[in-house]
C-alpha cells in the first residue's frame, strides 16, 4: 500500500520499451497460445503477449504442458522473463508465469483514441445535420439518438489489426471518411453528396456488431459468420422499419454503399461498386484506412535503417526516409522559401 493507502500497482514493462537482454515484468493478455515440440522431442509453449503498446512472442521452455494448462486465450497472466531476440525481432523467454485473476486496468491492453471522444460525436452529429435529403436525415437521426447504438459506437473500434484498431477508432475514423465525403462532394457536383455522406456515416457500423472489444479485440461469432458489411446492412433494415415511407429505391442505394465498400470481392466486398456514390465512398475509406494504418505501422516499426520491416498486408518493405539525417526546417532557400519544403514540392525553374 502507498502512503494513501492506495494498492500499490505491480511493474510493467511496455512491449513497445522491451530492449534485448532487458528483464521483463508485467500484466499481459495472451492472444495466442500454441505447444509445440523440438526435433528431440520434447514440449515448449509459444505465446503471443500484448498490451495497448503491441504484441510480443515468448517462450516457456521448462514443464510447457503443465504451464499451459493453466491459463488460455484471452486470459491475463504475470510473467517475468528476460528479452532476447529471434531472427531479429524481439522474443521473451518466460522463467516465471501465473495467471492473474485480480481485477486489472483495461487501459493496460487495449490503446485509446487520442481524440476527444465527445467532441468527435458532437462533430459527427453536426456533419449529418447538412444532409438535405429528409428520408436520409431522418434515418441518421434514429442512429444518432439511439443511446445504446452511441454508447457502443463511441468505444468501438474500426478493426482487428491494421487500422483504427484501438477504442474509439470506429468513430474516428467514420468522423474522417465523413469529413472526407463533404470535400468529395463539393468538387464533384455530379454526386449525389447526402447520400454519399451517409453512406460515410453508416459503412461500418456493422464493426460493433463484428468485433468484441473488452479487453482486446477479436471477432465475435456472428463477426466471423457474417462480418460487418453484412451486420451493417442488417442493422440499417431495422431502422429502415420505423420509416415506412423511406423510398425503395433509395434504400437500395444506400444499402449497396455499404455492401461494396471494400471495392472488390478479394477485400471481402459481396458487391462491387456500381455507381459513383458508391466508387467514391470505396476510395474515401480506403484511403483513410491505409493512412492510419500505414502511419501507425511506421511508427512502430523497430528496424533499424531507412527501411521497415516486411508488410504482410501490403506485400512490401515500407521507405521511412533518409537516415542519414534530415534537413534543416529552419533553413530558408533565396526565394523564402523553406528548405524541406523544396524536396517535398519541388517548384519548376522561372
Amino acid at each position: 500500500m502507498d502512503s494513501e493507502g492506495k494498492a500499490k500497482q505491480p511493474p510493467h514493462t511496455w512491449i513497445k520499451d522491451i530492449q534485448e537482454n532487458a528483464k521483463v515484468e508485467g500484466d499481459y493478455l495472451v492472444t495466442s497460445k500454441t505447444v509445440s515440440q523440438t526435433r528431440q522431442g520434447s514440449s515448449f509453449l509459444t505465446l503471443t503477449l500484448s498490451d495497448r503498446t503491441g504484441t510480443v512472442e515468448a517462450r516457456i521452455w521448462e514443464r510447457a504442458q503443465e504451464v499451459a494448462a493453466q491459463f488460455k486465450e484471452g486470459d491475463i497472466v504475470t510473467i517475468t522473463g528476460q528479452a532476447g531476440t529471434y531472427r531479429n525481432q524481439i522474443q521473451i523467454q518466460i522463467y516465471g508465469l501465473k495467471q492473474n485473476k485480480s481485477p486489472v486496468d483495461p487501459s493496460i491492453f487495449q490503446e485509446s483514441t487520442s481524440r476527444d471522444i465527445p467532441q468527435m460525436l458532437s462533430e459527427l452529429r453536426k456533419l449529418s445535420l447538412r444532409i438535405e435529403n429528409r428520408y436520409l436525415r431522418a434515418l441518421i437521426e434514429i442512429f444518432m439518438t439511439d443511446h445504446d447504438f452511441i454508447s457502443q459506437f463511441r468505444k468501438a473500434p474500426a478493426a482487428k489489426t491494421f487500422h483504427h484498431n484501438y477504442r474509439g477508432g470506429l468513430l474516428e475514423h467514420t468522423l474522417s471518411v465523413a469529413k472526407m465525403a463533404i470535400l468529395v462532394r463539393e468538387h464533384y457536383p455530379d454526386l449525389d453528396g447526402d447520400l454519399l455522406l451517409s453512406g460515410a456515416i453508416l459503412h461500418d457500423i456493422g464493426k460493433m456488431d463484428e468485433l468484441t472489444f473488452d479487453l482486446h479485440i477479436d471477432y465475435s461469432d456472428q463477426g466471423r459468420l457474417l462480418g460487418h458489411i453484412v451486420l451493417g446492412v442488417l442493422m440499417v433494415e431495422e431502422k429502415l422499419k420505423a420509416l415506412r415511407d423511406f423510398p425503395p429505391e433509395l434504400a437500395l442505394r444506400l444499402k449497396h454503399l455499404i455492401l461494396s465498400h471494400h471495392g472488390e470481392f478479394d477485400l471481402g466486398s459481396p458487391k462491387r461498386p456500381k455507381f459513383l456514390e458508391a466508387f467514391a465512398l470505396h476510395l474515401i475509406d480506403d484511403l483513410d484506412a491505409k493512412i492510419n494504418g500505414l502511419s501507425r505501422f511506421l511508427r512502430d516499426d523497430r528496424q533499424e535503417g531507412s527501411w521497415t520491416a516486411f508488410n504482410n498486408l501490403l506485400q512490401r518493405y515500407l521507405f521511412k526516409g533518409d537516415s542519414s539525417g534530415k534537413a534543416d526546417a529552419s533553413a530558408q532557400d533565396i526565394d523564402g522559401k523553406q528548405q524541406g519544403q523544396r524536396y517535398l514540392f519541388p517548384v519548376p525553374d522561372e
